[in-house]
């Protein structure tokens, strides 16, 4: 076998991995999703619904319901931080940060109390925000997990390069997310209908077992998933040409 050949076949593993870890990654973040648009009445990973409702809120002088909803952005943030943070150097990342979704997705099961509710939206922001960190890449494409409206104008931009004779390396790809988290969406709102706010410990424990699944996937091919860092800029002297 060709060093070449030996080369595309590691790649090809490589991309099946990612691809399979997407799907399921998007299919919890699909299934969190719809149960806790049920359970919350707000979204907890569609920040420019949550946006657009804030402003909504403002204008009809509701401005409690529009901080709230102000708080769950700052939240998707600080989860997508939080997300960076855990995996820092971490060998296992894909691993650590689904664990640590798990642990958030087990609090806001526990949160019963009415009173408590904006708290337990919170957390499953926090946790949707944190899963965005596993996979930011399959090798060289950037990946979104919750943001299927940027994954859904890949997809269209790559039909319309295939259209017009210059197709996109891997554009079908983007299709991924989508399908998982259609998918887990669907499963999450029947199973919301069935168990009330107690779909969060079935979620919770799938994202577990999700952890413990990407617990067996090679620590050095977790890492090829993350965000790449950008080359410093070369030196150059400055030019008349250059100001």
């Amino acid at each position: 076998m060709t060093r070449e050949r030996r080369r595309r076949i590691i790649q090809r593993r490589r991309t099946a991995i990612g691809i399979v870890l997407v799907a399921a990654i998007s299919f919890l973040a699909g299934m969190t999703d719809a149960a806790g648009l049920l359970i919350a009445g707000n979204f907890v990973s569609f920040m420019s619904g949550n946006t657009t409702r804030a402003a909504v809120a403002f204008a009809d002088g509701q401005t409690a319901y529009a901080a709230i909803l102000l708080g769950s952005l700052m939240m998707f943030v600080a989860g997508n931080a939080l997300g960076i943070v855990i995996a820092h150097k971490a060998a296992r990342r894909a691993f650590r940060i689904l664990a640590g979704a798990a642990l958030l997705l087990a609090l806001a099961a526990i949160i019963t109390d009415p009173g408590l509710a904006t708290l337990q939206f919170y957390a499953i922001v926090l946790a949707m925000g944190l899963v965005n960190a596993a996979v930011e890449h399959i090798e060289g494409l950037p990946i979104g997990l919750t943001y299927i409206t940027g994954a859904l104008s890949r997809f269209g931009k790559g039909i319309g390069s295939w259209l017009v004779g210059t197709p996109r390396r891997d554009w079908g790809m983007q299709i991924v997310p989508w399908t998982g988290m259609a998918a887990g969406a669907i499963c999450g709102a029947l199973l919301e209908r069935t168990l009330g706010a107690g779909v969060l410990w079935l979620v919770g424990t799938l994202a577990a077992a999700l952890a413990i699944l990407t617990f067996l996937i090679p620590p050095r091919l977790q890492q090829r998933f993350a965000s790449r860092a950008m080359p410093p800029a070369a030196k150059t002297p400055l030019t008349k040409s250059a100001l």
